[in-house]
C-alpha cells in the first residue's frame, strides 16, 4: 500500500456527538423517557436474542476477562457470511473495526479518499492518524448520489485509503456495482502502492448486495459489518471486518485486547446465529419504510429513495430544515440535522422506526407544515 513522507500533521477532527436523552429533555422540558431517536438508524426496540441471552452463563466469569480472540463471535461471523474465521477481526463495533484499519493502513502524512456525504467518522479517524481525508462531492440526488467515479479514480495514485459506505448512509442508496467494480480494478491495478478499499457494509441486510465474494479477486478490498442496524444491538458495542488473511494479519497487530465484553459477545454471536429471525424483522422494516415515505409526500415532504432503514427527506432551504428540526425536537422527536456547509444541507434524515414511533413523527411534521402555509 502507498507510503507518505512525514509532515506536519492536520489538526485532528472531532466528532459532532449526538446530544443525550438527558440533554434533549433538559432543553425542551420534556420527560427524557419520551425522547425518540430518529437520528441513530438503530431500530426501536432491542434483538429479543439479546433478552435471552442475559440470563447466561457465559464461557467465562464475568469477574474474569473475555476470551481476547472473540472466537465465538468469529465462527458466527463465518457462518453468517459464508466465508472462514480467519478471514475475520472483530471489533467493539464498525467504528473500533475502522479505527483499526486507520491504524493499519493510514501513516502521518498519508491520504484517505472519501466521496461525500458519506459517514462522517471516516474523516476523524483518518485525521486523527495525522492523514489527509481527501473529499470527493458525489454526483446530485437526480443521478442516485453515485461517487463521481472519475474524480475518485483520478486522485487514487499515492492514496493509502478509500473510505466508502454502500448503502450509503445518509443518502440511503447503494454504489452501483460497476463503480465498485471499476474502482477495485484501478486500486489493482497500482500494486503493492495502490490503496486499501474499505467498504462498510453497515446496512447489507437492508439491501442484502455485498462484495464479500470479491475478497479472493482484490488483496486490498476490506468489507465491514456491524451488529448494530438490522440486528438491532448497537448497546453492545460489536462489528466485525472481512478480506483476504494477509490483510486481517496485519490489522490484527492494531486491534486492542478485551475491548469486547464477555456478554456483548455471547450475544452477538447468538443473534447472528440466528439471522432469519432479523432477516424476517428486516421485511416489516422495509414495508413500514414505504408507508412512512408515502406518508411523508402526503403531507408535503418528499423523501428520496432508499433502500435502507432511514429516509433522507428534502425540505427545501437550510433555514426550512432548521425550523423542522426544532419543531420535532420540540415534541421528542430527534432527526439528523445537516449544517449549513454540510452537502445535505436543506435535508433531513429519519429513521424508521415503526408505525406508532413514525406516526408521531408524522403528526408534528403536519402541524410544522400547516403553521409555515
Amino acid at each position: 500500500m502507498a507510503s507518505a513522507s512525514p509532515t506536519t500533521p492536520p489538526a485532528p477532527q472531532v466528532y459532532d456527538w449526538e446530544p443525550s436523552n438527558a440533554a434533549i429533555a433538559a432543553q425542551y422540558g420534556i420527560d427524557p423517557a419520551s425522547v425518540l431517536r430518529f437520528d441513530l438508524n438503530t431500530p426501536a426496540t432491542v434483538n429479543p436474542v439479546a433478552l435471552e441471552v442475559l440470563d447466561g452463563p457465559f464461557e467465562t466469569s464475568l469477574s474474569e476477562y473475555p476470551d481476547a480472540d472473540y472466537k465465538v463471535i468469529a465462527d458466527a461471523a463465518a457462518a453468517y457470511t459464508g466465508v472462514d474465521a480467519s478471514e475475520i477481526i472483530v471489533g467493539a463495533g464498525a467504528d473500533e473495526v475502522l479505527d483499526t484499519i486507520a491504524k493499519a493502513f493510514l501513516p502521518t502524512g498519508g491520504r484517505a479518499i472519501i466521496p461525500i456525504p458519506t459517514y462522517a467518522m471516516y474523516a476523524v479517524h483518518t485525521s486523527q492518524r495525522g492523514a489527509t481525508a481527501d473529499t470527493v462531492l458525489r454526483l446530485p440526488a437526480e443521478q442516485g448520489f453515485r461517487m463521481d467515479l472519475e474524480q475518485v479514480l483520478e486522485r487514487l495514485p499515492g492514496a493509502n485509503v478509500v473510505w466508502l459506505c454502500s448503502p450509503v448512509n445518509p443518502t440511503g442508496m447503494p454504489e452501483t456495482p460497476e463503480d465498485l467494480r471499476t474502482l477495485l480494478d484501478a486500486a489493482a491495478a497500482l500494486g503493492p502502492d495502490g490503496p486499501v478499499v474499505v467498504v462498510d457494509e453497515a446496512y447489507f441486510e437492508f439491501a442484502p448486495a455485498t462484495l464479500i465474494p470479491l475478497r479472493s479477486a482484490y488483496p486490498g478490498l476490506i468489507v465491514v459489518r456491524t451488529v448494530s442496524k438490522a440486528f438491532a444491538l448497537a448497546g453492545f458495542r460489536v462489528g466485525y471486518a472481512i478480506a483476504q488473511r494477509p490483510t486481517i494479519a496485519r490489522l490484527e497487530a492494531y486491534r486492542p485486547p478485551n475491548s469486547i465484553t464477555a456478554v456483548s459477545a455471547k450475544i452477538a454471536a447468538a443473534a447472528l446465529a440466528r439471522a432469519d429471525e432479523t432477516l424476517a424483522r428486516v421485511q416489516a422494516t422495509i414495508v413500514e419504510r414505504e408507508r412512512f415515505a408515502d406518508a411523508l409526500r402526503a403531507i408535503g415532504i418528499e423523501p428520496l429513495s432508499s433502500v435502507t432503514n432511514f429516509l433522507l427527506l428534502r425540505i427545501g432551504s437550510y433555514e426550512e430544515a432548521e425550523s423542522l428540526t426544532e419543531a420535532l425536537q420540540r415534541g421528542g422527536v430527534v432527526p439528523r440535522f445537516f449544517g449549513p456547509s454540510h452537502p445535505l444541507a436543506g435535508h433531513i434524515r429519519v429513521t424508521v422506526r415503526g408505525r406508532e414511533q413514525d406516526d408521531r413523527l408524522l403528526a408534528l411534521a403536519r402541524a410544522w407544515k400547516e403553521r409555515a402555509a
